[in-house]
Parts: structure tokens; C-alpha cells; sequence
């Protein structure tokens, strides 16, 4: 077996199989799917107390410069050179056709240095997408044996707090230098399940320990995969390969709201980035296809893949993602339909194994996200 097709795990793998985790393969890595507890329990579980994550399989990129700021924004359509110091924000990676090549979480952690949290499956390939940085003055270090995990729900900063106390004064999309059994942990307060929660960068040989440690509290257990996809599509949000693609601009995918005005035509610093004349004309003239939320009806989920018709059966889209929601109490779905069906007076069907479910489109997200933003 090639190193290529070598299946990694993650710092804290065995602790998975101790607590007799269902592995299964998952970009590149073993990763824990479900616990005993089982997916709906620990989803449930996350939204009304903890649930603990490990993403370390996530990619964790160090980017070094005197014009790092200004370097990064020759690749994403966001206002990197204006985010403050300890601040964090969303933003995507764009081709020359403007479509979406990976979404990525931006930490200015101070001292011309910006830390990148980037997908799992893309993180090889943004590593070296980012690596035409290096011609303008920029150092660019994939993080190597480093854990992240991830404290997730209305009682995270409860937990987190008994081995932190300066965590409270955290609100969302910030970060701070945590130390956590005498560790020094680079944390956000962000996340991807819509409740409040921390993000947890550990060096790889101590994450065990700190796992260890919030794990030990009773408000706290391990979710898995299945429970991480059914809270973010409860919440609304994207998932790469999904709802975003390269074939894609951010504005069809629903993304406009993290486009910042500065980059956009009229702002300080329009443009200058790959697509940038594609995804601004889909800005002032809008696009064919958006990214919706679809209600539908009964008790049948309707998943990826699935498409979507109109009452005389013309193909009008395709679902992104679907499952059955265990807070919502009923199937949820994510499409991506043509414009002029999103007036919510079309008669939408879902094709369900050559049955056709009628869909409403509605609102996202379908549980309200709960961010502590002070």
C-alpha cells in the first residue's frame, strides 16, 4: 500500500477505540462515525449540554509575513487586512471561474502571522495553492502533529471554564491563548454545529490528556461524524463538496453574506482575487441558481442527491444535502435550485425512490444558531 492510499489516524485515535467508537474512513483518515450512545443521543446531547469533536484530521496552516494580510487576499474575496488582531473569520478560496475550491476559518494571531483552519479532504491541495505566496515574502507551514478538537454546546464554557476561567471572556469569532492543564492552547470561540462552543488547537503529543480532561465531566460525551453533519444542517450551514463546489461562485452558493463590501465593486480594495470579475458580476446581477433550505413533507428524509422537480416535471435542482433532523423533529434538506423557483409559491417534488415527496423552501437555518456574541 501506497502512502498515498495509508489511512492516518489522528492523535487520539486510540482513545476512539477505547470507548468502543464505530471507525470509519473519512478523507484520508479512521475516524470515530458514532459512540455507544448512538448519533441522535449524542446530536441531542450537544444541543442541550456538551459534545467533544476531534477534527484533527482538519488541515491547520501557518501563514508568516511582513504583507501576510495583504498576500492572503490575493486569494479569497474577504477582508483579511482589516480583521484585528485575535479576531477570526469565514472565508472561501476561489478559482478562475470564481467557483469555491475550499472554505477556510482566518485567526490573525498577531506578528504579521495568520493561522488557516481548511477541510480535511482539501487541505493538500491548499497547502499548495497557498504556496504561491511564498513568491511574495511569505512563509507557509503546514502544522504537523497538532490535534484540534472541538467543545461544542450551551454548556461548553461551563466545561471549559473549570480548567480555563479566562474562556469567558471569549465571544464568538475570537481567539485567545488558552492554558489548559498547564498547556498553552491556541482556542476560538467558533464552531460547526450552531450552539456556542470552542475550537481547540493542542500540540498533538498532549491532546490526549486535555481530551482526557473534558471528557471526565459529566456534562460532556464523544459525537462522532454522523451527529457533526445532522448538527451543521440543522444549523444551515455548508459543507464542502456539497453546497459548495468549484463549480460553484460563493453568490450560488448562498455565500454573499461573507463576501466583505471592501473587496466588492465600490469597495476599498474591489477585486484582485481568482474569478473576481465572475463572482462580482453574479453580485450586481445576480445568478441562475441559489442554495436554499427545503422543508419536506412528512416523515420521509430526502438526501444528498435527490432532485428536485417541478409540478410538470421539469428538473429545477438537486439536493446538497439531507437527513433527518433530531432537533427539528423531521427531515431537513439543503438544495441548490434554479432562482425562479424560490418564490415558495412553485409546486416543488423531491425524487425518492421514484416516489415524489413535495418540498417547500424555507428559511435556513431550521434550529436557530445560539453563538455566545456577548
Amino acid at each position: 500500500m501506497s502512502s498515498v492510499d495509508r489511512i492516518l489516524t489522528t492523535p487520539l485515535h486510540q482513545m476512539h477505540l477505547d470507548a468502543d467508537a464505530k471507525m470509519v474512513p473519512f478523507a484520508g483518515y479512521e475516524m470515530p462515525l458514532q459512540y455507544p450512545l448512538g448519533i441522535k443521543k449524542e446530536h441531542l446531547h450537544t444541543r442541550e449540554n456538551a459534545g467533544l469533536f476531534d477534527v484533527s484530521h482538519m488541515g491547520q496552516i501557518k501563514l508568516t509575513g511582513q504583507n501576510v494580510k495583504q498576500a492572503l487576499e490575493t486569494l479569497v474575496p474577504v477582508d483579511i487586512v482589516d480583521l484585528p488582531l485575535m479576531k477570526q473569520r469565514y472565508a472561501v478560496f476561489t478559482n478562475s471561474n470564481g467557483g469555491v475550491m475550499d472554505d477556510l476559518m482566518v485567526t490573525n494571531i498577531g506578528d504579521d502571522n495568520l493561522f488557516l483552519v481548511v477541510n480535511a479532504a482539501c487541505k493538500v491541495a491548499d497547502f499548495e495553492h497557498l504556496k504561491s505566496l511564498v513568491d511574495i515574502g511569505c512563509e507557509v507551514e503546514l502544522l504537523e502533529d497538532v490535534a484540534l478538537l472541538a467543545l461544542q454546546g450551551p454548556k461548553s464554557c461551563e466545561v471549559l471554564a473549570k480548567f480555563a476561567p479566562s474562556c469567558i471572556e471569549m465571544t464568538f469569532m475570537t481567539a485567545k491563548i488558552l492554558k489548559i492543564d498547564g498547556v498553552e492552547c491556541l482556542t476560538t470561540r467558533s464552531g460547526y454545529s450552531g450552539e456556542d462552543g470552542f475550537e481547540i488547537s493542542i500540540p498533538g503529543h498532549q491532546a490526549e490528556s486535555i481530551a482526557k480532561l473534558l471528557i471526565s465531566d459529566e456534562m460532556v460525551e464523544w459525537v462522532g461524524l454522523g451527529a457533526r453533519d445532522s448538527l451543521r444542517l440543522e444549523a444551515g450551514l455548508s459543507l464542502y463538496g456539497h453546497e459548495l463546489d468549484e463549480q460553484h461562485t460563493p453568490v450560488e452558493s448562498s455565500l454573499s453574506w461573507a463576501l466583505s463590501k471592501t473587496r466588492r465593486l465600490g469597495g476599498k480594495r474591489p477585486g484582485g482575487y481568482p474569478g473576481d470579475v465572475i463572482v462580482m458580476s453574479h453580485l450586481s446581477e445576480g445568478t441562475k441558481v441559489k442554495i436554499v433550505g427545503l422543508q419536506p413533507e412528512g416523515r420521509v428524509p430526502v438526501r444528498d442527491g435527490a432532485l428536485i422537480e417541478d409540478g410538470a416535471g421539469n428538473r429545477v435542482g438537486q439536493v446538497t444535502s439531507g437527513s433527518f433532523g433530531p432537533t427539528a423533529g423531521k427531515p431537513v434538506a439543503i438544495a441548490r435550485i434554479e432562482v425562479s423557483y424560490i418564490d415558495g409559491k412553485s409546486n416543488l417534488f423531491a425524487l425518492v425512490r421514484d416516489k415524489k415527496i413535495p418540498v417547500s423552501v424555507v428559511k435556513l437555518p431550521f434550529v436557530k444558531q445560539n453563538y455566545f456574541r456577548g
